[in-house]
């Protein structure tokens, strides 16, 4: 028996990107940037997917150019389903999930993408933070873009606010600043 013969498929990945990175456009503009340090591709018999084994960093961008979302994991799988249309995204330890125009973060340890259905959810624990306060339960549901979230099934607990009215929030992400000038403008 030779050693490709040897091989277990289902347990060994047919490519191995290390530093993976791909950006995801439409007609020009920019959607979503992808970055992982690993990423692992199977495919055996009736089952593709990729596999990110030490984490993922996804950043999706609003229609104007600015970043929207920022997703980051653990682990991460997407899984290629037979007939080429549908695919499932699935994040898992500690995914941090951050709507930077709406200062909203949301923290679980399981989520998952449809992009052809451009939704999120999980059945998992969740907290849910935002500048009007926080909350907590289980299971979430919202677009792909973490714009309108809804828990599942809160706690009984009550809506904790901050209602500091001297907090000052500025958005560091998409905040370019001035411009230096090093020379003199020649008039």
């Amino acid at each position: 028996m030779s050693e490709a013969e040897k091989l277990d498929l289902s347990v060994t990945p047919l490519q191995v990107v290390e530093g993976m990175f791909f950006i995801q456009s439409e007609n020009g503009r920019l959607k979503m940037r992808v970055e992982a340090p690993r990423m692992e591709v199977y495919e055996h018999d009736t089952v593709a997917f990729d596999l990110f084994p030490a984490g993922l960093h996804v950043f999706a961008y609003a229609e104007d150019g600015s970043l929207e979302t920022t997703i980051d994991s653990q682990q991460a799988r997407h899984d290629k389903f037979p007939g080429g249309g549908d695919e499932l995204w699935s994040a898992f330890g500690h995914v941090v999930i951050r709507n930077i125009p709406k200062q909203e973060t949301m923290e679980t340890d399981t989520i998952y993408w449809d992009q052809k259905k451009k939704e999120i959810w999980t059945d998992c624990y969740i907290k849910m933070y935002s500048p009007s306060g926080s909350m907590q339960g289980y299971g979430m549901r919202s677009d792909d873009m973490a714009r309108n979230a809804i828990l599942m099934h809160p706690f009984d607990n009550e809506f904790l606010i901050d209602n500091d009215s001297t907090k000052v929030v500025v958005d560091s992400i998409n905040f370019i600043g001035p411009m230096p000038f090093t020379q003199k403008p020649v008039l």
